[in-house]
């Protein structure tokens, strides 16, 4: 898929070095480094291998041949069945304001539909303004409180989606 002068594919193992080196310089911009956050979650540094399973998948952004970004789908960790996580979706500075996230939001979403979830639920943070206005124009709802069992006691806002 490309859209605008970026392009939209499924990660492979060649990408797992960037995805990770993207998540560990956004996270801490955010201030999401410390206990309780994804950064910290053992899949950063194997991405290919930890979505390369039933009812998952993870997309890379590129432009000019360069990974710029990501995010996924997966079940969600110790939640109810047919529930789907959005997870690991960061884009460096260069790549934000031309519509990838948007477009990677809908690729996601196209995903977590044909892998046969029902509801998409994420985490995120106060902070993480720009990525909250993207998800509420995409449809999610706040909820009170978390769903699952993710770690990721860092994080203090969270949406879900009937898909």
């Amino acid at each position: 898929m490309t859209v605008n002068d970026f392009r939209i594919r499924p990660i492979t193992p060649a990408d797992e070095a960037a995805v990770a080196a993207i998540i560990q310089a956004v996270m801490p911009e955010f201030g999401a480094d410390g206990p309780g956050f994804a950064i910290h979650d053992p899949e950063v540094k194997a991405m290919h291998a930890a979505y390369d399973r039933p009812g998952a998948a993870y997309f890379v952004v590129e432009s000019a041949g360069r990974v710029l970004g990501g995010g996924g789908v997966a079940p969600l960790d110790g939640g109810p069945e047919g529930v789907c996580e959005l997870r690991k979706m960061y884009f460096l500075p260069e790549l934000r304001g031309r519509g990838a996230g948007a477009a990677l939001m809908a690729r996601c979403l196209d995903a977590a539909r044909s892998l046969g979830h029902r509801q998409c639920y994420l985490e995120t943070l106060r902070g993480m303004d720009e990525a909250q206005k993207l998800y509420e124009r995409t449809g999610f709802q706040r909820l009170d409180g978390p769903m699952g069992s993710t770690g990721h006691f860092g994080c203090n806002r969270f949406y879900l989606l009937t898909l």
